[in-house]
């Protein structure tokens, strides 16, 4: 990690004991996308260390770390193992929305303190196979009915990601009575709900974002924790910057490993590693200039955010730092690849893995497709604004 970009004792503390698991945990990551499986060791050690409360805010007994906290160890993270950061940072990324945003009623929001400090895993259980992502407006297939003073839930979820260890499954669904979306707090042993093992992919193996069964689930009116007036993809969210966090921590990755083998790769054509070629040189460069460019972008948007009085001055940026981060880390991977040459596609190679996972942020909302857009349109109505003011 750039030490640019470090500013508290906190944040240092956390990084050295994040650092403490960098061993271990990079020795899994193999384990875990050879035989994709759900990296539980790490994330089990995660919950041990507190890390699963840090979004928490301090008045309800977290750590109540911001936005750019979150980026700075999650990058960290995401550079020892992809899949356990993904993962992770949904939980994170959750509990910290939340609680800033005070979504739910100061009951819920007591109740639900106490299981994170104790634990708790939690994430959104909102994409369908016929609807997408939620951040395109869809409404979902699934549906509750209130029944005797309980909702019924019924449907099926896609990409659930950390299911195998989900305490909270936080799911959308449609209420016809109400005609509108709401979000039901359901709890892993709720009767009817089961998860089918369906992630079979090539990348991120081991997030275990298996879909998510709901038959007839009888949940209590209390868990009915938010209903949404407007689409959610609509709400500015900081927290969603843990996704670019964890596809940059990747080319950090990356890139680390395409400078050690160019500083020890030495064949017997040269006088010595390969770094001293212009080429190789050049990829270098270009790969440092991708991480700078990416990280400055990242980091200054996550400091807007946190600060209350710019973040209202926020409108495409956490699309464009998603965007950028991600297709500046596809890149950075493609070149620490030319670097290593035909040695990177072998399957004990780290790079053939980080050039798989790293594909897998064009999937993570918001889609490429829709920043673009959202700026267009902006850029569209602020001209109209001005013309309409002269």
């Amino acid at each position: 990690m750039n030490n640019l970009f470090v500013k508290t004792e906190r944040q240092k503390t956390w990084l050295n004991r994040l650092y403490k698991n960098k061993a271990q945990f990079k020795e899994r990551s193999v384990i875990t996308d050879e035989l994709a499986t759900f990296p539980e060791e790490n994330i089990n050690d995660l919950v041990k260390m507190g890390y699963t409360s840090l979004t928490l805010p301090a008045i309800f007994g977290g750590e109540g770390l911001k936005v750019y906290d979150m980026v700075l160890l999650q990058e960290t993270l995401a550079s020892f193992d992809a899949n356990t950061a993904l993962s992770i940072g949904w939980n994170l990324g959750v509990v910290g929305e939340i609680y800033e945003k005070k979504l739910w009623t100061n009951e819920n929001l007591d109740f639900f303190a106490k299981e994170v400090l104790n634990g708790t895993l939690v994430n959104r259980a909102s994409s369908e196979a016929q609807t997408g992502s939620p951040t395109r407006g869809g409404r979902p297939g699934t549906y509750a009915v209130k029944k005797e003073g309980y909702w019924i839930l019924s449907g099926r979820k896609i990409f659930t990601t950390m299911s195998p260890v989900l305490t909270y499954f936080l799911t959308s669904a449609w209420i016809e009575e109400k005609q509108k979306v709401g979000y039901f707090l359901l709890h892993k042993n709720l009767e009817g709900l089961t998860i089918e093992e369906t992630w079979d992919v090539i990348s991120m193996r081991g997030t275990g974002s298996h879909d998510l069964v709901l038959e007839n689930v009888k949940v209590k009116d209390s868990m009915l924790v938010e209903l949404l007036e407007s689409p959610r993809g609509g709400q500015i969210n900081g927290w969603i910057l843990h996704i670019p966090a964890c596809y940059l921590g990747i080319a950090q990755a990356a890139r680390d490993y395409a400078i050690h083998f160019a500083n020890h790769h030495t064949p017997n054509s040269l006088n010595g590693p390969i770094s001293q070629l212009p080429n190789v040189q050049q990829l270098l460069g270009e790969i440092d200039l991708a991480l700078i460019q990416a990280r400055h972008l990242i980091y200054s948007v996550a400091a807007a955010y946190d600060d209350e009085s710019r973040r209202n001055h926020l409108v495409n940026e956490l699309g464009v730092v998603k965007h950028t981060v991600t297709n500046s880390a596809i890149s950075i991977v493609d070149k620490a690849m030319r670097v290593v040459g035909a040695k990177s596609l072998q399957r004990n190679n780290p790079l053939q893995r980080y050039y798989r996972d790293v594909r897998a942020g064009l999937h993570n909302p918001p889609m490429d497709d829709m920043t673009i857009r959202n700026l267009a349109m902006a850029a569209i109505e602020q001209d109209k604004i001005k013309s309409n003011d002269k």
